[in-house]
């Protein structure tokens, strides 16, 4: 081993070891018990099934009692952890760009009528495969892409999303809060490339890009395919040389429709590219385009003219599909003007890198027990999702130093390209050479509890389904509706005797 590894291995040693101080530092109260019980979701093996199994384990060596403690009466500084997680080393794109994904991942909770401040959630895929709306709690996760082929993300913040907010507006004021953290960090310096943030098709990517102005961010989403664009406004003397009578110079320009290339007209740039599982990829062009505003929705409070928001609209056509579909175009809109043949190629690469942080998702639930836990109040959920995001945190910066255990039939990996699964299984090596803070579990004797034979007469609340009108009112359900029954229809009829 050169001494350039070694220096190399020593600063990932640093960086962990800092990491986890840093991370019992921000557990304010039942600290003890909430950093146990986050070592026991990094060194359990297989997945987590309850928080039980945890209790189990020999990195946490108090009871099942002091779990659900810390995860009801701990508290957690939030806003400490979220600069402890800008701080560590970030990936970053081949130019040292950042390039930042945002999406919702739902914690469904359909049947917890107990539970407050559910929402209802877009999934699909549940019973017959269709897009339904379930109840649960929603979570915006912000992460750090990497380059290349690989599934690990740096996960930067998640936000739980309330009944009735405006998602937009959530999602923009996160955002700029992450990136004004890196800034502060020093991740994001003056004169760096502009940091990439990339959305999917349920985001108003030119409303987010509009909010966002005057950050050093660009803004990357996907577009329905029926949507209608409008072109640069012509100048008046175009505009007289096309109406020699005069009349009234119009707002926007002609239309770009995207189900009809009559509209399109000529590309200002084209790229071709071969692909390894999508074959030959085609991305075409086209600079200046805006969607044209109406004052309504979320314009309808909007105080003086709107805006008109340019941009470039990139599509991306494949020749292939891996899974043998039919090979839609992707429409992608870049706040970016000016689209050169490097920037097409960076913006439909960096939105098929968002696709990583799917990955992340199906790790958190699958793997580490994100949504497992069956927990009443928002307030331990939001514990529960921290201690979650600053396990996974640990095992990324970890991966350099974790060992290849692999099982019989797996192929070899080197050691800075294992999957997080892999690296799960070798972090108990590494956590005694990090060592704990924690301290020692106190004796202590288990309360009375209920007396035997006695009946729980403290019933929980019930909590509606937080849904929100047209109108921007809250719904109430009548007094008279009962759970899953329709209200009785009233006759003028007499009673028959």
């Amino acid at each position: 081993m050169s001494l350039v590894h070694q220096d190399v291995l020593r600063d990932t040693f640093a960086e962990v070891s800092h990491f986890r101080s840093e991370l019992y530092a921000c557990l304010t109260a039942r600290g003890d018990a909430l950093f146990e019980l986050c070592d026991a979701l990094l060194c359990t093996d297989g997945p987590v099934r309850t928080l039980v199994d945890l209790a189990l384990a020999p990195e946490h060596r108090r009871g099942h009692g002091a779990l659900y403690g810390g995860l009801n009466q701990g508290r957690i500084d939030v806003a400490r952890l979220r600069r402890a997680l800008v701080a560590v080393p970030l990936p970053r794109a081949a130019e040292g760009r950042l390039v930042l994904a945002v999406d919702v991942s739902p914690w469904l909770r359909p049947d917890a009528n107990t539970c407050a401040e559910r929402a209802f959630c877009h999934t699909f895929g549940r019973g017959e495969g269709k897009h339904q709306m379930v109840p649960g709690w929603p979570y915006s996760v912000v992460a750090a892409l990497e380059t290349g082929r690989t599934s690990w993300t740096a996960v930067l913040d998640a936000v739980r999303l309330e009944p009735g907010v405006d998602v937009a507006a959530v999602t923009t004021m996160q955002i700029r809060e992450v990136v004004e953290r890196l800034v502060a960090a020093g991740q994001w310096k003056p004169g760096d490339p502009e940091i990439l943030v990339v959305l999917d098709a349920g985001y108003d990517a030119p409303r987010i890009a509009h909010l966002l102005d005057g950050l050093p961010v660009e803004i990357l989403g996907r577009l329905r395919s029926d949507r209608v664009m409008r072109r640069p406004t012509p100048s008046r003397e175009k505009f007289h040389l096309a109406n020699p009578k005069g009349g009234r110079p119009p707002k926007h320009g002609g239309e770009f429709v995207f189900g009809d290339s009559a509209t399109w007209g000529p590309e200002q740039a084209v790229t071709v590219t071969d692909t390894r599982l999508y074959g030959k990829a085609t991305a075409q062009a086209w600079d200046r385009l805006h969607p044209r505003l109406t004052r309504r929705a979320a314009w309808l409070d909007h105080d003086g003219p709107l805006p008109i928001i340019e941009g470039t609209i990139i599509r991306l056509v494949v020749q292939k599909l891996p899974s043998g579909g039919v090979n839609k175009p992707v429409w992608l809109w870049w706040s970016g003007t000016g689209a050169a043949e490097v920037d097409v190629d960076r913006c439909w690469q960096s939105f098929l890198r968002r696709f990583d942080i799917e990955h992340t998702f199906r790790l958190f639930k699958q793997t580490l027990g994100w949504t497992k836990p069956r927990l009443r109040s928002f307030e331990a959920a939001d514990r529960w999702t921290w201690l979650v995001i600053a396990a996974y945190a640990q095992r990324r910066l970890a991966r350099p130093l974790a060992a290849d255990l692999r099982r019989p039939w797996e192929k070899p990996t080197e050691a800075n390209k294992l999957t997080p699964s892999r690296v799960r299984r070798g972090f108990r090596n590494l956590r005694t050479k990090t060592g704990s803070p924690a301290g020692a579990p106190k004796p202590s004797r288990p309360g009375p509890g209920r007396p035997p034979g006695s009946k729980n007469r403290q019933l929980a609340t019930r909590h509606e389904v937080g849904r929100v009108l047209a109108t921007g009112e809250a719904y109430t359900r009548p007094a008279h509706h009962n759970v899953g029954t329709k209200p009785r229809r009233q006759t003028s009829h007499p009673p028959r005797q």
